[in-house]
């Protein structure tokens, strides 16, 4: 038989490599000589230079930036010579910062432009953007100012820009960056109000400016509107993160020939079905396609779009507290793959 594991990563406790590896090693527990390709994989959040590296060959670059705080540290980025895989949680991230540093009023997106400058000054002139996991919502003003400063923003004619995200909410409003996810980034109610007036301001300038308005596009919400500082002033394409990376790993031939791909999350919900990694995954093929997740709801309807199981790696009223434990996620994960292929007479 033949495996392919793409688990994304299982925020603050397993990335998707560890993820993958506990699962190989749940199938060779049972399946010592099976065949198994483990894929590192994201939709644009924490890990997506990880794929970029491991599997792709591209070369990790390190330069310096700043956090969210505008305090200096080192950033990564990957790059094949004419391409560069930028991840915007290296330099806008949530995971650095401390909860009580949570402040989206202040976070800002300048390291972001940090890298591209720095990737432009080394010959870059293409660009694979993940857009995930960012502690900021100030629109992108944090990197266009930088970009603006480098005098990089006039000439944009030779640059090309994708971004990678499953969010489709646009810049502004009640379904916009602010309201939808700056709660989870440390803003209050009030905050929440000044955050999303601010950005209209900020669209509203850029489109007398510019001539054009991308403040409603989907994505443009993504990062805290960051996909709509890329869209708006970098003409950037936007596109789901999973489809992307699976183009870019040649997904569809490497599965052609699998018996079994599993995949995963943190949380497997409704909200899996629009776009995120285990349904895209599950829709690029014919192969049935199993979802491991921290947390499970929806599952029937998860099942009825065509997931040949869904399950959950903790037993029922796990503590989240021992659940977000590196060795018990692990073990879960170990365990869920051994009763699912002692029972494969059920699923095949």
């Amino acid at each position: 038989m033949k495996f392919i594991i793409a688990i994304d990563s299982l925020k603050g406790c397993l990335t998707s490599a560890e993820a993958n590896h506990a699962a190989a090693e749940g199938i060779r527990s049972l399946m010592p000589d099976t065949d198994i390709i483990e894929l590192p994989v994201s939709d644009g959040g924490e890990g997506w230079l990880t794929p970029f590296v491991e599997r792709l060959g591209w070369q990790p670059v390190e330069c310096q930036a700043h956090d969210p705080l505008n305090r200096p540290i080192r950033a990564l980025y990957a790059t094949n010579g004419l391409c560069a895989a930028i991840e915007i949680a290296q330099a806008c991230g949530l995971t650095l910062l401390s909860p009580n540093e949570r402040n989206p009023l202040v976070a800002t997106t300048r390291g972001v432009g940090d890298i591209i400058v720095h990737a432009i000054e080394h010959g870059t002139r293409e660009f694979i953007v993940g857009l995930g996991g960012s502690a900021t919502s100030d629109a992108g003003m944090g990197m266009i100012d930088v970009l603006r400063d480098k005098e990089i923003l006039e000439k944009t004619d030779h640059l090309r820009f994708t971004i990678a995200t499953d969010v489709q909410n646009p810049l502004c409003g009640h379904n916009g960056a602010a309201h939808v996810f700056a709660p989870q980034k440390g803003a209050t109610p009030a905050m929440v109000e000044q955050l999303d007036e601010r950005a209209r301001r900020f669209a509203e300038t850029s489109a007398r400016l510019l001539g054009h308005d991308f403040s409603n596009a989907p994505g443009a919400g993504a990062a805290g509107g960051l996909g709509y500082a890329f869209m708006q002033y970098l003409n950037a394409q936007c596109q789901l993160g999973a489809r992307l990376l699976m183009e870019l790993l040649h997904f569809d031939q490497l599965v052609s020939d699998a018996d079994l791909v599993i995949t995963g999350e943190g949380r497997a919900d409704r909200q899996t079905l629009m776009g995120k990694l285990p349904f895209a995954l599950m829709k690029g093929t014919r192969v049935p396609t199993l979802v491991l997740a921290g947390q499970v709801s929806d599952r029937h309807m998860l099942l009825d779009a065509g997931f040949v199981d869904v399950i959950c790696i903790n037993p029922p009223n796990t503590p989240m507290a021992v659940a977000m434990q590196k060795d018990v996620a692990i073990e879960g994960i170990k365990q869920a793959i051994r009763t699912f292929l002692s029972s494969g007479a059920d699923h095949h």
